[in-house]
């Protein structure tokens, strides 16, 4: 009966017994992988496997390929925490999950090749890995992939992203509409995702009649640190003429980032939100910057994983369906790091104002 789950004839037709057949529909890792590949085989070819349940991950081991400091929470929260996510989501499969260590960019391709043939890797996820070739690498190999937080130009892998352009938009959209027109954002742009991010914060200021222009109000770090993002915005205030108005808001990559950039105001005496509102594009890791409650964009991270897992088991239900990239949105925190445009500009001189139309 096509498109029924008839265990009974599956058995009849791959000559296995009714309890391997089980076994293998519901993800059982104790099969052989020809018994696994007769069941599947068969199963497709009645479309079972089209109205099995997506809570079924029919395969026994899984490699993620991720930068190294993304197994380290000190050395990079937001992968450790996505590669966590992971981890929740197989927890109730019979799934061994194995990893490798690999540069963004430039990386070890025979390394890559070596664990790709390894008979063990059944399935692959690459986190934050934007070389093309390691992408066009898994793409002929075959084996089902999904890439997280990464972006595949030649559209040969499933994909799963926080949709940073959205989020960078909609961030910008807010400082605007609590009346915010000078506002300065502090983004690293090492990565493909970022750059997304800042084409959604430029969209912003087109939508509200504003130029965007990367001297006045980009400063691009080299890193996600706070001292990269301190010292970036102590160089940019050091710069203004005397009288030149300060922005009113500052939008920053990452929690870590705006604490970099609050306490570059504090040492040149500026208060937040009183003097220069603060927001962050990221809120999770650092809920208040010097007792000041962050406002901030959550960033989707631990969701990454459990929808990266889905993307697999579909690809692995249905290997022949197109290939989807899946954007996760964000959700605004509204604390006291930002408040309302006063309509006045500070100015880089600490606590003084300046009315560019004083009264006569």
């Amino acid at each position: 009966m096509k498109g029924k789950l008839n265990i009974q004839q599956i058995a009849d037709q791959t000559g296995l017994s009714i309890s391997t057949v089980s076994r293998v529909l519901a993800g059982k890792n104790n099969t052989s992988s020809k018994a696994r590949d007769a069941v599947l085989e068969c199963a497709k070819a009645q479309g079972v496997l089209n109205e099995l349940s997506t809570g079924r991950l029919m395969l026994n081991n899984i490699m993620i390929f991720a930068p190294a400091r993304a197994f380290d929470v000190r050395s990079d929260i937001f992968y450790y925490k996505v590669i966590q996510g992971i981890l929740a989501a197989t927890a109730h499969h019979e799934v061994r999950v194995r990893y490798c260590a690999m540069e963004e960019e430039n990386a070890d391709a025979a390394l890559f090749i070596a664990k790709m043939t390894d008979p063990q890797t059944e399935a692959v996820l690459l986190v934050g890995i934007d070389d093309p070739h390691i992408h066009q690498l898994a793409a002929d190999m075959g084996k089902p992939c999904v890439l997280v937080n990464c972006h595949d130009r030649h559209m040969r892998h499933d994909s799963v992203s926080p949709d940073h352009q959205t989020m960078g938009d909609f961030a910008c959209d807010y400082l605007f509409s609590q009346g915010h027109t000078h506002i300065v954002t502090v983004q690293c742009l090492r990565r493909h995702t970022m750059e997304l991010r800042l084409t959604g914060i430029k969209q912003a200021f087109t939508r509200h009649h504003q130029v965007f222009s990367d001297n006045q109000h980009l400063l691009n770090t080299s890193g996600f640190g706070a001292q990269e993002s301190e010292q970036a915005l102590l160089e940019f205030l050091d710069a203004l003429a005397p009288g030149q108005p300060l922005p009113t808001a500052i939008l920053a990559g990452g929690d870590f980032m705006a604490s970099g950039v609050v306490a570059a105001l504090a040492k040149r005496g500026f208060s937040v939100p009183g003097d220069i509102s603060v927001i962050s594009t990221d809120g999770f890791n650092l809920a208040e910057i010097h007792d000041v409650p962050l406002t901030a964009v959550h960033v989707p991270r631990d969701e990454l994983g459990a929808e990266a897992i889905s993307l697999l088991q579909r690809r692995m239900l249905r290997p022949d369906a197109p290939y989807t990239t899946q954007l996760l949105q964000g959700k605004l925190v509204v604390r006291e790091s930002v408040r309302k445009a006063s309509g006045r500009a500070v100015t880089c001189h600490p606590h003084t104002l300046y009315d560019p139309q004083p009264d006569r």
